[in-house]
């Protein structure tokens, strides 16, 4: 999703600052789009590196406040979590549990409370543009069980928090944060979910249009929040589902 976002906001226009996390073979692959990118006139910084290292984003902040570069959408698309079950029945029938605190302070911290730390790290440095807008990307999941999900649902539900009161108190600023919600999407870290299967076969039972969602429909969101014209909406989470969330 992330890398669809940023193919259609290169081709309308925008130009990018990248950080993601690939083995040196896909990272190759990876710049080789960006490259083609570029030539239509998008200029790009690309880091592949951890998002969630304190150091690599103070490095970052630190290169683009010295090209006095201004953020106009900042876009937090990280998935890393543990897809453990909470509980699983053991040889002799009694329960016993595999999904540790560590393993939820680590989902957590990555899927939510980073989207806290680069808006704060940007905020301090004042580096967002005019009317700047902030987005995240929660699932279903965030309010609905599914078997192995809980440390992830358990991070959505803070990122949502999260983002509640960051568009609050960044309202007086003139800046918005909203949160998308996609359908269900058949990306590889879906593929991760033991069970995902059947998360996509009752996907596209009950959703109205009967296909899954597609990293496009995810960025053809995300643009639209890149626009003005969204300005007044903020603190939401937007269904980009084609209604399976209805359904």
């Amino acid at each position: 999703m992330g890398f669809a976002s940023a193919k259609k906001l290169a081709s309308e226009g925008f130009d990018l600052v990248l950080v993601y996390r690939s083995r040196k073979s896909d990272a190759r692959k990876v710049e080789v789009e960006f490259e083609k990118w570029k030539l239509d006139g998008c200029e790009i910084k690309s880091f592949n590196a951890d998002a969630l290292n304190d150091d690599v984003m103070q490095s970052i902040l630190d290169k683009l406040a010295a090209g006095n570069i201004k953020i106009d959408l900042l876009l937090h698309s990280l998935a890393k979590g543990n897809l453990k079950p909470m509980v699983i029945e053991g040889e002799d029938g009694s329960p016993s549990s595999t999904l540790s605190e560590d393993d939820f302070s680590i989902t957590i911290k990555a899927m939510a409370v980073s989207y806290y730390s680069w808006a704060r790290a940007i905020l301090d440095r004042n580096l967002f543009g005019e009317g700047a807008s902030l987005l995240a990307l929660t699932s279903e999941g965030a309010r609905k069980a599914w078997k192995n999900y809980g440390a992830v649902a358990a991070a959505k539900s803070a990122l949502e928090a999260i983002n509640r009161n960051l568009a609050l108190e960044l309202a007086p600023l003139g800046l918005r944060a909203n949160v998308l919600q996609p359908g269900i999407t058949d990306t590889p870290a879906l593929r991760m979910i033991p069970g995902s299967d059947k998360l996509i076969e009752g996907s596209l039972n009950r959703n109205p249009y009967h296909r899954l969602t597609t990293p496009e429909d995810v960025a053809n969101a995300v643009y639209l929040f890149s626009r003005a014209e969204s300005k007044w909406i903020n603190g939401a989470v937007v269904p980009v589902d084609g209604g399976e969330n209805i359904a």
